[in-house]
């Protein structure tokens, strides 16, 4: 195999890139030519960009896009603040070789089934190289059941109570709540100026998240996967105004919950767990497998049922 070093993203360009990562056994959102991108413009613009790029005689089998965070320590473009999963970018089944071939040419975050966590310590420490890794946080995941039916019958029957017994009261105290869903650009761009209000009014901590460089990569990043069948935009919407928001990334037959915000008037009656009902179901009844609660473990997340999946950091000297 061939290793070259590129110093920019267009060097390797959308249509190859986009290639492979239809090939690669985690085809997340986070790893497409449209998220790398738009981070990169947003937050490495004034940062030193390397992409190992490793070929055969048939083609691409992976990239490694790089950033310079500090002096002589690099790190994977996306950032692990808003990527939830970031990987080598490899053809499903040849990730191994392609490590072996990055290390050996002395370079060097993910699921846990991911060889770049089982078999990547192994491949440094042949060439000389320490490995360590660490869990860095877990995602909530649940395989979602044939039907809505089936679902609630697999909670726990507190779980199931608490959710039915918040989803009536608020039904009862703002009967004319109704969850609404954007799913094209057109649609997404519309509404994501009243997403950013709830976002920013839910805590004090995501008002200083989304800061305008924040902003900036938010709209340019959700209405291009958009444009790919890749994220959507719900709210649950009220006469007074939408009383809940979330972000969804779908891929793979899974669906992503990647960020939220609700009105802070309206907390007493769990604006968000009830519209977190709904797209919980939306998803089954789409024939969705899985619905990620993605990196963190709030309380909230769990009365739904999901199992911890451990997402992984791994660092290379």
């Amino acid at each position: 195999m061939k290793v070259d070093v590129l110093d920019r993203l267009d060097a390797v360009g959308e249509a190859a890139w986009s290639a492979l990562h239809a090939r690669t056994k985690l085809r997340s959102p986070f790893l497409t030519w449209i998220w790398q991108r738009q981070w990169a413009e947003v937050f490495a613009s004034d940062h030193r960009v390397e992409i190992w790029r490793v070929s055969d005689a048939d083609g691409l089998v992976a990239l490694l896009p790089l950033y310079e965070a500090d002096s002589g320590v690099f790190r994977i473009l996306g950032g692990v603040e808003i990527s939830d999963y970031l990987d080598l970018i490899a053809v499903a089944g040849r990730e191994e070789k392609a490590w072996a071939a990055l290390l050996e040419a002395r370079a060097a975050a993910g699921p846990g089934a991911s060889p770049t966590v089982t078999s990547l310590p192994a491949l440094a420490a042949a060439v000389g190289l320490e490995t360590k890794v660490a869990v860095e946080e877990r995602c909530p995941v649940l395989v979602l059941p044939p039907s809505w039916e089936a679902y609630l019958a697999s909670l726990p029957s507190k779980h199931r109570h608490e959710l039915t017994r918040k989803v009536r009261r608020l039904e009862r105290e703002a009967p004319d709540a109704t969850p609404a869903c954007a799913a094209t650009p057109d649609a997404i761009t519309a509404r994501l100026d009243e997403f950013l209000v709830l976002h920013r009014s839910a805590r004090a901590g995501k008002a200083r998240f989304m800061d305008a460089r924040m902003e900036t990569f938010f709209r340019r990043v959700v209405t291009r996967l958009a444009e790919r069948g890749m994220a959507r935009l719900w709210f649950l919407d009220a006469t007074g105004g939408p009383m809940a928001a979330f972000i969804t990334l779908e891929w793979d037959g899974i669906v992503g919950l990647y960020n939220s915000g609700f009105h802070p008037d309206r907390a007493q009656l769990a604006p968000g767990l009830v519209l977190l009902v709904h797209l919980v179901r939306d998803a089954i009844q789409r024939g969705m497998q899985r619905f990620d609660f993605l990196r963190g473990e709030e309380r909230y997340k769990y009365e739904f049922g999901p199992s911890p999946e451990e997402v992984f950091t791994v660092r290379i000297a």
